[in-house]
């Protein structure tokens, strides 16, 4: 291998295959090395750190490290009438969490509550179906695209009351 000097970032780098950590700059390194590696090991791991009931009605938020001012804080997100089942379940999870990566990692759990009932309005496309040509229409009704199709559909309706 041959090395060659690399001015933005390191003094010497090496050619050829470099692993993937190397690649990254040393401000991301920091940034992984502090939060994201336990972070995203408690994402993927998650159901098998809570139980499959729990999995079910939460999850991961955030991630706080320890330092000079606080403790090491997971925020879970939990739904709406599932918090006593949470609490009681505390313990555990803090318990799994220090054992699943060896030494003391999250030192407080915080719960936040949300709301499941997805409050999403839509409008009601079943009115517009019929605004183009039916020539046209066979075309728009062969778009796979549901976004497309709705947008071709939208224009048409537009079309048609100027």
């Amino acid at each position: 291998m041959q090395y060659k000097n690399n001015t933005k970032q390191r003094n010497v780098s090496i050619q050829g295959l470099r692993s993937f950590k190397d690649t990254l700059p040393k401000n991301v390194k920091k940034i992984i090395n502090k939060k994201g590696h336990i972070y995203s090991e408690t994402i993927n791991n998650w159901k098998y750190i809570v139980g499959e009931d729990l999995f079910k009605v939460c999850f991961p938020k955030t991630f706080k490290n320890s330092n000079r001012f606080g403790v090491s804080t997971l925020v879970i997100m939990v739904k709406r009438g599932h918090e006593v089942d949470m609490e009681y379940s505390k313990k555990d999870i803090l318990d799994k969490m220090n054992s699943f990566f060896g030494n003391s990692v999250v030192e407080k759990l915080k719960f936040i509550s949300f709301d499941d009932e997805q409050k999403i309005l839509t409008k009601d496309i079943g009115n517009h179906k019929n605004v183009a040509i039916n020539k046209y229409q066979n075309k728009i009704n062969d778009v796979k695209n549901d976004k497309i199709k709705k947008s071709l559909i939208e224009l048409t309706r537009v079309f048609k009351e100027k």
